[in-house]
């Protein structure tokens, strides 16, 4: 990669968006007032072809922030050192400013699920993250941030508060966090629980990026309000009002918009992301206001 491709590798605390195929020529054309992209790795894992020309042409003008979505962190079994090194292959390529995975498993023996998968917070299972956490930073040179799962059950297994969980994780890893308040607000929601009270044990000081996606509603068996995180439309009223209690505690961070199906129109998306820049923005003007009180 070229200095100047180079030059804006760190990702600003602005809003960015999902980097998909249907706008991949309006963003050249029109070259949008974003913050950065991101990018799922298993899409870019192809030796070349369109996708990798559009992503380099984009890469050129924006910073990037790499998504994984299928290393399993969680997973029972060793992390499949293949995929792994493709992973790494897509992060040196394009020299992503953030690089993040769940918490959560997809993968078990040689089958890979579409699902990412919650687990128990239990001893056991808090050391096997951390050690697959190990590895993959070991693997790229680099933090990883860890992003909290959006779940439909609870284990009965599980002895350790999901925020708990995340804080022991950054502890022994040296891990970051990728805070995705939807996922809050859907978790939060299947299990009766308060999402701003999960939110204020939450370790933010840790928090590198934040993620906000639409939910869809839907029922379980008995007839209770269940969500499904789908990414499917606009982010709900609910989370921009959590996202903006959370911005109010930490200051600007990077913040991403998930569509990721039913793709809409590029100005439907791109005004999800304007929305979130607003957010940001007044937060900054306040904290800049502060400092000059100060």
């Amino acid at each position: 990669m070229s200095q100047s491709e180079r030059i804006s590798a760190t990702v600003p605390a602005g809003a960015g968006l999902g980097l998909k195929a249907d706008h991949y020529a309006q963003i050249l054309e029109t070259k949008p007032a974003l913050g950065f992209f991101e990018v799922h790795a298993e899409n870019y894992m192809g030796a070349g072809g369109p996708p990798h020309a559009y992503l380099k042409a984009i890469r050129a003008r924006y910073p990037i922030s790499l998504h994984g979505v299928g290393l399993s962190i969680g997973g029972m079994q060793p992390l499949n050192k293949d995929h792994l090194q493709r992973v790494k292959q897509v992060h040196d390529r394009y020299q992503p400013g953030l690089f993040s995975e769940h918490l959560a498993w997809s993968s078990h023996q040689p089958a890979y699920y579409n699902d990412l998968l919650p687990l128990p917070y239990t001893e056991e299972t808090l050391q096997r993250v951390a050690d697959h956490i190990d590895e993959v930073q070991q693997v790229l040179g680099r933090q990883m941030l860890l992003e909290n799962p959006s779940t439909y059950v609870l284990f009965e297994d599980s002895v350790i508060e999901e925020t708990d969980f995340l804080m022991r994780v950054v502890d022994k890893t040296g891990c970051g966090l990728l805070l995705d308040v939807n996922n809050v607000f859907v978790s939060a929601t299947n299990s009766g629980r308060s999402a701003s009270e999960y939110l204020t044990s939450f370790p933010v000081e840790h928090v590198g990026e934040i993620h906000l996606g639409g939910h869809a509603p839907d029922e379980d068996e008995q007839g209770h309000p269940l969500l499904i995180d789908a990414h499917d439309r606009e982010v709900a009223d609910p989370v921009w009002h959590l996202y903006r209690a959370v911005i109010d505690r930490v200051g600007a961070v990077p913040t991403l918009i998930e569509w990721d199906a039913e793709v809409p129109a590029w100005e439907v998306l791109y005004a999800e992301a304007q929305r979130a820049q607003a957010i940001l923005t007044q937060r900054q003007k306040q904290g800049a206001s502060y400092a000059q009180v100060s």
